[in-house]
């Protein structure tokens, strides 16, 4: 039976950047404290949430260090390494683990588009040149493709690759990837939900736990939902899920993430920062629907 490798609630981690649009270090030393103290497991750093495509190699591996320094002795620190350059993803998921990471989270090539063969060489070549185990990310609504079942299941018999953070948006896609998995003998193979408005139906598919969005606003809250689930009490975990999902579903659709969860984490008192170009900060329409969406939850 899989077990949360990594935890059952990990966030996936905005990056913070002062008000000139430079890395603020001291900010992401104090938001991976924050967010460890309040529910996360562990944490997602240079993920999508973190904005990884504007972060440079050498910002990357900064923000590594520095969330491994503050939190590595109380939570799993999961590094986002993946890029569409299978050679640029090797060499920095090795200088991830060289800083003390858990894991890497590497995700499908995005832009090039490659076939199913050639997702199973990029992966693989990843895989075997590290020394750290590995999350999968399939998340075809940002990358156009997708990580078909055979191709996964065939991943998931390499050593270094433990865990899929599923993005896909599909719960009965979720239940036969687990279905196919136990069926060839990879029960320990960890299915993570990676969409936090699929939490509730992600659980039913058999996944272990979530790389979450809104665990920046509601950790605790995630990681109940979580408990009551795994303890059989799924009409208390539903009204969980229930009573925080329209907050959930405007962090998660109102406009393109993060743009909403770091005006949030904002309003609560994070210093998070705003957006980089080529995102910018929500329009005071959407502040006020966040805003709205906060309020009714009691979080401000």
């Amino acid at each position: 039976m899989a077990r949360p490798i990594f935890g059952e609630v990990l966030t996936a981690m905005v990056t913070p950047f002062k008000d000139d649009g430079s890395l603020n270090v001291e900010g992401a030393r104090k938001l991976a404290s924050h967010l460890v103290a309040h529910g996360s497991d562990g944490l997602v750093v240079c993920g999508t949430t973190g904005e990884s495509p504007v972060l440079s190699h050498d910002e990357k591996l900064t923000l590594f260090e520095t969330v491994v320094e503050e939190v590595g002795d109380r939570a799993k620190v999961v590094a986002g390494t993946g890029t569409y350059n299978t050679a640029e993803s090797i060499e920095l998921t090795i200088q991830a683990a060289d800083r003390g990471v858990d894991g890497c989270l590497i995700v499908t090539p995005y832009y090039s588009k490659p076939p199913q063969n050639a997702l199973l060489a990029h992966f693989t070549a990843i895989a075997d040149a590290t020394s750290v185990p590995l999350i999968l990310y399939d998340i075809p609504p940002r990358t156009s493709v997708r990580i078909e079942r055979p191709t996964m299941v065939e991943l998931a018999k390499h050593p270094k690759i433990v865990a899929d953070k599923d993005a896909v948006g599909n719960a009965l896609e979720t239940a036969k990837l687990r279905a196919d998995l136990d069926a060839a003998g990879l029960q320990e193979f960890a299915l993570y939900s990676g969409d936090d408005l699929m939490l509730m139906p992600h659980l039913g598919g058999g996944v272990v736990g979530v790389i979450s969005v809104c665990s920046h606003l509601i950790g605790p809250q995630l990681k109940q939902i979580i408990s009551a689930y795994n303890d059989g009490k799924n009409e208390e975990a539903m009204r969980i899920y229930l009573e925080y999902l329209p907050m959930m579903s405007t962090i998660m659709g109102l406009t393109t993430s993060p743009i909403p969860v770091k005006a949030a984490a904002a309003m609560i008192g994070l210093d998070v920062g705003a957006p980089r170009l080529p995102l910018v900060p929500p329009t005071e329409e959407q502040a006020s629907a966040i805003r709205s969406a906060l309020e009714d939850v009691n979080l401000l």
